[in-house]
């Protein structure tokens, strides 16, 4: 009985704390394949899924596995994604440089945006930013058609991202871009001079 006991509370447990996982992170389903194998006896089927998660706070993984079935094959694709979890760094709600990379036929290039420009990208690529919460970038697939390279290619493009130290120590001030305020700012100086004249 107290096996039992210990048994279920465990289940709950387990429970509880998958209900936590999901709610802090957003995943999404990429692909979804039926894939055979031949062997001996015959053909071998199964289903290959393609998972992304993110928090939408820089956080994302992705995970590819194969499953009798296709629950199983989306749980085991979400907990290797879960296990792949990198966060991508931003600066001024962008990335801090631009970057590209490849992997296999696929390449990808992704460059930083300004505010307000959102995510102008395709595909798998514009799938990975929305989850790590990323939002403005510019994006740009090439070569392979492949989503699992795609996204293989831009994972290696976002490890390359690097923050420098000067921008660490002083991170831009919010509105410190716009055109608007420094008209307003240069306006006001010339009024409180005008005035100081008269």
């Amino acid at each position: 009985m107290a096996k039992q006991k210990a048994a279920g509370s465990r289940d709950i447990q387990e429970k509880r704390s998958e209900a936590r996982e999901e709610k802090e992170f957003e995943s999404k389903t990429v692909e979804l394949a039926r894939v055979t194998r031949v062997t001996k006896g015959g053909k071998r089927m199964r289903f290959r899924s393609v998972i992304l998660i993110g928090d939408k706070k820089g956080r994302v993984g992705f995970g590819v596995a194969k499953g009798a079935d296709v629950a199983i094959s989306i749980n085991k694709s979400t907990r290797k994604a879960k296990k792949n979890l990198f966060t991508i760094p931003l600066v001024n709600d962008t990335i801090p440089h631009v970057v590209a990379a490849k992997f296999g036929a696929a390449r990808v290039l992704v460059k930083p945006a300004p505010r307000g420009a959102g995510i102008k990208a395709g595909g798998a690529l514009r799938l990975v930013m929305e989850l790590a919460g990323v939002p403005n970038v510019v994006g740009k697939l090439l070569g392979s058609k492949n989503k699992i390279n795609n996204i293989k290619a831009t994972f290696a493009a976002l490890k390359k991202l690097r923050i420098r130290k000067s921008e660490v120590r002083n991170p831009p001030s919010i509105n410190s871009g716009s055109r608007a305020e420094s008209r307003e700012k240069s306006e006001t100086n010339l009024n409180t001079q005008i005035k100081q004249k008269l």
